[in-house]
């Protein structure tokens, strides 16, 4: 028996995913369930995806992952079950959520989710609650092991996976352009698609001042100067600073506040940063 990891964008304030629980123990009440968040922003397939890749290389071999950000719920989109590089599960629907896993770690196959046959019985009239009915349900069963991967449906070419637009990080004549990824939402902080080793590049170490430039399309939101530092202890409370973050990418903050907040800074591939550093 494997663990069953349930990220979605319900919320906490109804029953949604109390249910989901409930549908995974009817399948095997010896189950472990866990939560790697239930505050998606409602339909941001974007973060849902971010947060997939920021998670999933901690747990074990054979974990399986449900995650359901599903804005075309009902529609014509796929279903599906994935099976990682590394040798864990990821049950969602084909609209994107799958991009950083696909990008960043891998995947090996890919199955089509069949909706008819891995469906909670008696479920057959519902079409607005798959997280329960079809993902929570498929999820449970194979990670207690009732069904086998290829139980779940017909393989597809990996390459067909949904993708949403990413941008990658460059550097040029000593500049580096990313984008802000996705927040960390309880502190504020911006989390970069710049990795620590294309940062490394323009000889930087910490203690050095760098030039940030943030803009969204072409209006400039932010520019200033500030340090690289190892940690948050290395400037008083109230600065900002340049650190590398737990992805190992570059990350921008302010001490003990939220730059997302004190500069109104979104997240996606509209919003640019530039880092220079000052001789």
């Amino acid at each position: 028996m494997f663990p069953l990891i349930l990220q979605s964008d319900f919320g906490r304030a109804d029953g949604a995913v109390s249910a989901m629980y409930g549908v995974a123990n009817c399948v095997n009440p010896e189950i472990r369930i866990y939560d790697l968040t239930h505050d998606i922003p409602q339909y941001d397939i974007w973060e849902a995806s971010y947060r997939l890749i920021q998670t999933i290389n901690y747990w074990p071999k054979g974990s399986v992952f449900v995650s359901v950000v599903d804005p075309g719920v009902g529609s014509d989109r796929k279903s599906v079950v994935v099976k990682t590089n590394n040798d864990t599960f990821v049950v969602t629907p084909d609209n994107g959520t799958l991009t950083h896993i696909k990008r960043v770690l891998g995947i090996k196959e890919a199955r089509i989710l069949d909706e008819e046959i891995n469906r909670l019985p008696n479920s057959g009239e519902s079409y607005t609650f798959h997280g329960r009915d079809i993902y929570a349900f498929t999820g449970a069963r194979l990670a207690t092991g009732l069904i086998s991967f290829e139980q779940i449906g017909p393989s597809f070419d990996v390459e067909e996976i949904v993708e949403l637009p990413v941008a990658k990080a460059v550097i040029e004549n000593n500049v580096i352009t990313g984008t802000i990824d996705v927040l960390d939402v309880r502190y504020g902080s911006l989390w970069t698609n710049i990795p620590r080793k294309l940062f490394k590049q323009l000889d930087i170490s910490h203690g050095d001042r760098v030039e940030v430039v943030i803009s969204n399309n072409t209006r400039i939101v932010y520019s200033n100067i500030m340090v690289y530092a190892r940690s948050f202890a290395d400037v008083n409370v109230g600065e900002t600073l340049l650190y590398v973050n737990s992805l190992d990418c570059v990350a921008i903050a302010i001490n003990q506040g939220s730059f997302a907040k004190a500069y109104n800074i979104g997240t996606g591939i509209t919003w640019q940063i530039k880092l220079t550093k000052i001789a």
